[in-house]
């Protein structure tokens, strides 16, 4: 039940000179807790890919101490070096963590029996169990519906956030998946309709700025309200690919600035929000807060 509901995948904030920034951090803390069931810290949407091992160390210390709501934590954790990441485990303060996400690996484009051992390989190793992240548009490589209901099947494999877009994937992973195997929506637009055939909720980039209205949103779908949850959904059609457009989370950490949360800069090679896109984001998420 921890996991049901709305899962935030957190920003990491940073100033102009690139450094983290824990006062917009606590901020986003504040903005997201009462709304959220969990937070997801050192996902894609927190650039993990350019902050440093001891920055992630810190990060997820100020979460820890940060947390009155006592929300659960997920710590991000993957890469495409096996090796690697089992020795990263080694390093980790996870206090505090009930779940790993990890995503799958990238670049290398393995097999899906290579991508199966991977995730054998962690899970018998991690400390916690693991929640696995497929997006295929990121990763060039798709975990399938039959590897995934393979590793369902093994006892520290809790999950999958699934962000291939990919419906008919999904349906069966969740026509097939052990009764306590979480199906998860990787994809904001897709919430609803994956909640309808059996997901147990979303972690979300929009939630970040966004979490009373994504949240209650999840929350009506999740009690079978879906005519109410829909319009909601549709509140965040708009929006929606201007996270995308020039990268997650430029457009997030955009909207974040203009709610007076967060400010919007990204580490390279990212760049922070265009005029054009600043402008379109403004437009909408004015619409939004009316």
């Amino acid at each position: 039940m921890q996991y049901r509901g709305t899962g935030i995948a957190l920003v990491t904030p940073f100033d102009e000179q690139g450094q983290i920034d824990y006062n917009g951090l606590l901020r986003l803390l504040q903005h997201t807790q009462d709304h959220v069931a969990y937070w997801v810290v050192h996902g894609t949407t927190g650039e993990t890919a350019t902050t440093t091992a001891k920055e992630r160390a810190a990060i997820a210390d100020f979460i820890r101490k940060n947390n009155p709501k006592n929300k659960t934590l997920v710590y991000g954790l993957g890469g495409n070096n096996t090796q690697h990441i089992l020795e990263e485990m080694k390093e980790i303060d996870f206090s505090g963590f009930s779940a790993i996400l990890s995503v799958s690996p990238y670049y290398n484009k393995p097999s899906q029996e290579g991508i199966y051992q991977h995730y054998v390989t962690l899970a018998n190793a991690a400390p916690l169990p693991i929640i696995l992240y497929n997006v295929p548009g990121r990763t060039m490589s798709n975990l399938t519906a039959a590897t995934t209901l393979r590793l369902a099947a093994h006892k520290n494999i809790i999950g999958i956030k699934e962000a291939s877009g990919n419906m008919e994937q999904c349906m069966r992973i969740a026509k097939d998946k052990p009764a306590d195997f979480l199906l998860i929506s990787g994809d904001d637009l897709l919430t609803v309709p994956l909640i309808s055939i059996g997901a147990a909720g979303v972690i979300s980039v929009l939630a970040n700025a966004f979490p009373q209205d994504f949240g209650s949103m999840v929350r009506e779908a999740l009690a079978g309200d879906f005519a109410k949850a829909s319009q909601k959904l549709y509140n965040f059609l708009e929006i929606n690919d201007f996270m995308y457009v020039e990268s997650n989370p430029v457009g997030v950490k955009q909207a974040l600035d203009l709610l007076g949360v967060c400010s919007p800069y990204v580490r390279l090679p990212l760049l922070k929000a265009s005029p054009e896109l600043k402008e379109k984001i403004k437009k909408v998420v004015s619409q939004l807060e009316n």
